[in-house]
């Protein structure tokens, strides 16, 4: 292999919120989705390049910048996007805050199907609109969408758009092309905004294919809106930089007026420069990095299919976050995440943060060296030992 995801780079002292949010200098942090490995090196070069220049200024996003976006999603995706169709912002919770603004009003509803991403919840809340679920349904090891329930609520007139996540965090799916139309022809059945939230897209395992929503038809594409960075698949979050992208001109051009109002119009020139660099000559480390990743899943299932049978993983289809079941302990998310900290030294994500429907679950980061993953497993194994023993 080209990169070496095997190397361990110390961050703590490095004001890392995933390594430095806890004092504690044993705490072993499978938290946060952001990953332990460097960043591609044609990423680091280019933001060299940058910083030698010395002034850092406001930034003018030039047209090479919609060109790579461009180009990256239809050579890797075959999804063909223009110049016109892209807003860019600071980040992908940004986004989609600005969107909900854009399309409702106090009092209007958005639907989520749960458990959800975190931030979500207070996106929609911050904006004084309502939140309704929609539980996945969990069927064996992985979820399906429920299409009845979805229909049933997106009857209500007060929804005004539906927020998707492909793929899905926290519970893995990718959803299928097939998947996609069947909400998609509910959302034109009810008139309803599909918002979907794609960050995680470039990290599908292999045997599963990410599918823009918007790419499926031209119906589709003037009923939804994506949100889309290069951030997780090229750990660049801490350089804030995403797109909104709409078919719809009425539709962008209200969600331009909420991206200005609420003051998240403006980039930086490093999340510009970086962007470009990842989409356009990152693919090579890009594909190195999912092998990597899918290797550490496949680490990881086995050594709790052989060591802890009782807390099954729902199948990664895509991102690196495994969802576990932890049903079997007979306590809470939060107080198995209190004692896993405490007891264990070892920072997982409780499911409650993800809504009601992830009670019982725990969320693990696993885009680490395969030997810190390891040593997170042991934590947990041994945790597990002296409690049910």
């Amino acid at each position: 292999m080209k990169y070496n995801f095997d190397e361990i780079i110390p961050r703590r002292g490095t004001d890392s919120l995933k390594w430095d949010g806890c004092d504690d200098p044993e705490m072993l942090p499978m938290w946060i989705a952001d990953m332990d490995f460097k960043a591609a090196p044609c990423i680091i070069e280019a933001l060299k390049k940058r910083v030698e220049h010395g002034v850092f200024g406001y930034t003018k996003v030039p047209d090479s910048y919609y060109e790579s976006v461009s180009n990256w999603f239809s050579r890797r995706h075959g999804w063909k996007i223009s110049k016109e169709q892209i807003i860019y912002t600071i980040g992908v919770v940004p986004a989609v805050c600005a969107i909900v603004k854009s399309v409702s009003k106090p009092g209007d509803k958005i639907l989520l199907q749960t458990p959800a991403y975190n931030c979500f919840f207070p996106a929609i809340r911050n904006n004084d609109c309502e939140i309704l679920c929609s539980p996945l349904k969990a069927v064996g090891n992985t979820f399906e969408m429920d299409y009845e329930d979805i229909d049933r609520k997106l009857a209500d007139p007060m929804v005004k758009a539906m927020v998707l996540c492909n793929p899905h965090n926290p519970v893995g799916r990718v959803w299928s092309r097939e998947e996609l139309i069947k909400v998609g022809e509910l959302c034109l059945k009810h008139n309803v905004l599909l918002v979907s939230d794609e960050i995680h897209c470039e990290v599908v395992m292999p045997g599963y294919k990410y599918t823009p929503f918007a790419s499926i038809s031209e119906e589709f594409a003037q009923h939804s809106v994506s949100c889309v960075s290069p951030s997780k698949g090229f750990n660049m979050g801490g350089i804030q930089i995403a797109n909104i992208v709409s078919a719809n001109k009425d539709i962008l051009a209200k969600i331009n007026d909420a991206v200005h109002r609420n003051e998240v119009c403006s980039v930086a020139d490093f999340g510009v420069v970086a962007l470009q660099a990842a989409y356009n000559e990152g693919e090579d480390y890009l594909d190195q990095l999912i092998d990597y990743l899918h290797e550490n899943y496949e680490f990881c299932k086995k050594y709790c299919e052989k060591n802890l049978p009782q807390f099954p993983l729902t199948k990664l289809e895509g991102t690196y976050l495994v969802w576990m079941n932890c049903k079997a302990l007979g306590m809470t998310s939060e107080q198995f995440s209190d004692r896993l900290c405490k007891e264990a030294k070892l920072w997982l994500n409780a499911g409650t943060m993800y809504g009601e429907a992830g009670e019982g679950f725990m969320r693990w980061n696993i885009a680490c060296p395969r030997s810190v993953l390891a040593d997170g497993l042991e934590r947990f194994r041994k945790f597990v030992f002296n409690v049910l023993r």
